[in-house]
């Protein structure tokens, strides 16, 4: 029997206030509505930026159904959506691609005007949610709310993807992966024989190494203080690994020390700490350096530092879900995944049911994983 137009019951994972567990509940889930995408959801990975939410870091209302980074199937669409149809296999993204707007239309500009980034309040664009329970309105997490069964988003935040993909894999393009890839194929641009610094060796930080191994970077230096994490940092490309516990001096002077008072050519903070971002810059050459911030700051964080970092040339920059332009992005991603250009097996060390999502953050917490994606 069709669900299209229907509200469907389903499982979701609510986060009711801060640092509490996840609750699953049944909740209901509304039909989409003009140019909005209904998708079932059949895998989810766990990212920081979910944790940070629970945490306080990032501030959205609560209660709220976290979750960004998944893939699953389309079950229904709403009026005027062209782009795809039901059974069509997709990628929700937090970041949508209108290609209508100054920044779309820029070479380089993803920060799409449609986008929720800056405005969390934890609803749709038209200023309701489509999740309830017992009749209370339940908020989403940048408009995909994932941790459910079922969501629904805005067509220009979904990505139709080959029909043959892994959804257990590919649901990594939606966040983790492209962002780190892509931040230094896209927004450093690493050059071939230079040397890069990554602060952080989570699931996003490997993907940067991954990323500058393919831009030909012939020296890599991944930095964190869990050295467990060693191991597969190399395995996927970086040429060495330092951590920051086992020095007296500070890592930036490390880093110095390390290429012969120089500095790095690159050097990306993938954790989301004003002190690594500080770290990160002072850590790449002074004149011509590229320093890249990946990790998702605290909300109300604030950073102080001597403009000197910056006169003598260095380039201290941001990066959105690496640089891709989202919606055109992830499909093409996902074809280059499918045709062998690079792996998403490494990054994923457990994958654990959907009702097991509290168990999946206690991995997260402990540094026990480097993704866990959850399966429906």
């Amino acid at each position: 029997m069709s669900t299209a137009g229907k509200v469907i019951k389903c499982k979701a994972a609510i986060a009711w206030e801060l640092k509490k567990p996840f609750s699953i509940v049944e909740i209901e889930v509304a039909p989409p509505k003009a140019h909005e995408v209904r998708i079932k959801i059949l895998a989810s990975g766990v990212c920081h930026s979910d944790e940070h939410v629970l945490s306080g870091a990032l501030q959205f209302p609560f209660p709220i159904i976290l979750g960004h980074e998944a893939a699953g199937v389309v079950e229904s669409v709403g009026e005027g959506v062209t782009s795809m149809k039901p059974g069509d296999k997709v990628v929700p993204l937090f970041l949508p691609q209108c290609g209508k707007c100054v920044p779309c239309k820029h070479r380089k500009g993803n920060l799409c005007i449609k986008n929720s980034i800056g405005k969390p309040t934890g609803l749709m664009a038209d200023g309701t949610s489509r999740f309830t329970y017992k009749g209370q309105q339940i908020h989403s997490f940048v408009r995909t709310g994932t941790f459910s069964e079922y969501t629904v988003v805005d067509e220009n935040q979904v990505a139709k993807i080959d029909a043959a993909a892994p959804l257990e894999k590919v649901c990594l393009i939606g966040c983790g992966f492209s962002t780190g890839y892509g931040a230094a194929l896209n927004s450093a641009e690493v050059k071939p024989g230079s040397t890069c610094a990554v602060f952080g060796l989570g699931g996003v930080g490997l993907s940067v190494v991954m990323g500058c191994k393919a831009a030909g970077a012939s020296r890599i230096i991944g930095v964190d203080i869990n050295k467990n994490k060693f191991a597969k940092a190399k395995e996927l490309g970086a040429t060495e690994c330092v951590n920051p516990l086992d020095f007296k001096k500070p890592i930036n002077e490390v880093l110095f020390d390390l290429t012969n008072g120089e500095g790095v050519d690159y050097s990306f903070e993938v954790i989301g700490l004003t002190d690594t971002m500080a770290a990160a810059l002072m850590s790449c050459n002074e004149n011509y350096g590229v320093c890249v911030i990946v990790g998702a700051p605290p909300t109300a964080s604030e950073i102080t530092f001597s403009p000197l970092h910056i006169f003598t040339g260095r380039t201290w920059k941001g990066c959105l879900y690496g640089g891709w332009k989202s919606k055109e992005s992830a499909t093409k991603l996902v074809k280059d995944f499918m045709e062998g250009k690079f792996t998403l097996d490494p990054l994923i060390t457990h994958t654990l049911p959907f009702d097991k999502i509290n168990e999946a953050f206690e991995l997260l917490r402990t540094g026990k994983c480097i993704r866990c994606v959850l399966v429906y």
